[in-house]
């Protein structure tokens, strides 16, 4: 599985990269997903999502993950890969001071919650929606049970 991360220069000292290409490696094992996956996890701030929420989403506010999937939403993996051998899943860009704020809202560490929004953003990419109660709900389930895993590999 190839992870591209990509931190913001400002955030570099505040997380460690093996750390983020581990928890969305274990999120697509645990998903089953093709070794030959690929995605892109970016780190960055207020403005910089902002940004992105505006121009892509057309909401004007800070979130704290947006998910860019190449794949359309709903469809399972192609059986047969493109050329490179690669399945492109798409990009998860997660808010740091986004997650530093719902941590502290929530009582826990920000490196918690920069997981469970990688965990999050990550399933967006696999088709998971939230736009629903009944499928929140399903995502909320699936997340808590990647989260429990690797948390319990972490103690």
């Amino acid at each position: 599985m190839e992870i591209d991360i990509s931190i913001d220069d400002q955030f570099k000292t505040c997380l460690q990269v093996n750390r983020l290409r581990d928890i969305a490696q274990r999120v697509l094992v645990a998903q089953h997903i093709s070794p030959e996956a690929e995605l892109s996890l970016v780190i960055t701030d207020q403005p910089g999502i902002q940004k992105l929420n505006r121009n892509y989403l057309g909401r004007d506010r800070p979130t704290d993950v947006i998910a860019f999937a190449m794949l359309p939403a709903g469809e399972d993996p192609p059986f047969v890969l493109p050329p490179d051998g690669a399945l492109h899943l798409g990009e998860v860009i997660v808010s740091y001071p986004q997650a530093a704020i719902q941590a502290a809202e929530r009582g826990h560490s920000i490196e918690r919650e920069v997981t469970i929004l990688i965990i999050h953003g990550v399933l967006h990419l696999l088709g998971y929606g939230d736009e629903t109660p009944e499928l929140k709900q399903h995502m909320a389930a699936r997340e808590a049970a990647i989260l429990n895993g690797i948390e319990g590999r972490q103690k």
